[in-house]
């Protein structure tokens, strides 16, 4: 009996330091403490960035009444041209007139109240421009303040609702955010009251320079220049439209790339205007009316505006960009025009307009740049000594 309690002790000696050597074989092989690197999730700047601009927008009008309204509130108003929008870092337009849900044109307008020229659209249509990709909107133009300070209270606190960017405004001149890991910086000026001047070029340089040192990527809008066909073409000095002075549109935007600026988007005249390639930066001088639902004359060439796809480096400087040619109708509303009017029409005008322009625009929309270009090297020394940052 000894003998056999004897041999069981024995085999269970021998399973324990069996056990015992797996175990530590095991140890040897997997650590107790497994260290896992957490993903980074930090986004990375590409290289080269898409940016979509469009002119001006104004989806229709709840003043005097609904009759100014979309059917289908306003939901297929960018349908036709969306992938075009969507396909890009971020959308840019302008937003003429105001968001807001009930409210008079404020006491300078009232005279004008039996005409459809105030523009008032319900807040709700904010999801329509979100929806369709726009994260930057102008708010510099002569519509913005169509209903006081309660449009553009209104209008600021809808946008901040829906975290889309915008300024312009005297109370919101500038505004900076990011998209992909890269810095954005925006200001808008207008001949307009309450908005930031396009008549102050010391200033707004100061505004400028002051954005891109805090940014990578400065874009600049103005809206400028008389209004309608006979208003095609970019003057070498300062425009007047009915009496009242619109700004030196060139004088404004080659004063903005030297202080920092690495793109110019004009609007205003309700037409598109020519191009030009200034020092390695792109200017368009007018985008046109893009999407403007009844109140807005669409006829000839008001009704035909560009949709440009702008691709730049991260340096800011002007790789190539693309021409979608829009058209609008009264009954069809915005569509893709086949004809592909507004290129050539923008084509013609650039030649024409500026003989150094630094661009090939071909028929078909595509734009690439050339040697033959007005470089602003008479200034460009300033805007490199104030503070434009190389990369990122």
């Amino acid at each position: 009996m000894r003998n056999l309690i004897c041999l069981i002790a024995f085999t269970f000696l021998l399973f324990a330091a069996a056990c015992i050597q797996r175990q530590e074989a095991r140890d040897t092989i997997l650590p107790k403490t497994v260290s896992v690197k957490p993903i980074d999730t930090t986004p990375v700047a590409k290289d080269t960035l898409c940016i979509a601009a469009v002119g001006d927008m104004m989806l229709g009008t709840s003043f005097p009444d609904s009759t100014y309204l979309p059917l289908d509130g306003g939901r297929s108003s960018f349908a036709p041209v969306k992938k075009y929008l969507l396909d890009a870092e971020f959308a840019f337009g302008n937003l003429e007139g105001t968001l807001l849900d009930k409210g008079n044109p404020g006491l300078n307008k009232r005279k004008f109240t039996t005409r459809q020229f105030y523009f008032r659209m319900p807040t709700t249509y904010t999801t329509i421009f979100k929806d369709a990709g726009f994260k930057l909107l102008s708010l510099a133009n002569n519509h913005s303040g169509d209903f006081a300070d309660s449009g553009r209270m209104s209008t600021m606190r809808t946008l901040d609702n829906a975290r889309i960017n915008y300024a312009g405004l005297v109370v919101c001149p500038s505004v900076q955010f990011q998209i992909n890991g890269v810095k954005y910086g925006f200001c808008a000026f207008a001949p307009n009251s309450g908005t930031a001047s396009i008549y102050d070029l010391k200033r707004a340089a100061q505004t400028i320079s002051d954005l891109k040192q805090q940014c990578d990527i400065v874009i600049v809008s103005f809206h400028g220049g008389g209004e309608g066909p006979e208003f095609e073409h970019v003057p070498p000095g300062d425009e007047i439209y009915h009496g009242e002075p619109r700004g030196n549109v060139r004088a404004f935007a080659h004063n903005a790339i030297n202080a920092g600026a690495d793109m110019v988007l004009g609007h205003g005249p309700h037409v598109s205007r020519a191009m030009e390639l200034y020092n390695q930066r792109l200017i368009a001088y007018s985008l046109g009316n893009f999407c403007t639902y009844k109140s807005v004359s669409i006829a000839g060439v008001c009704g035909i505006a560009p949709l440009l796809r702008v691709k730049i480096n991260r340096k800011g400087e002007f790789i190539n960009a693309q021409i979608i040619s829009t058209q609008q109708s009264r009954i069809n509303g915005l569509s893709v025009d086949t004809l592909n009017r507004a290129a050539k029409r923008m084509k013609w005008l650039t030649e024409v307009d500026f003989q150094k322009n630094g661009l090939q625009i071909t028929e078909d929309g595509s734009i690439t740049p050339t040697t033959n270009v007005d470089d602003g090297f008479t200034n460009v020394g300033r805007r490199d000594n104030r503070g434009a940052k190389s990369g990122f």
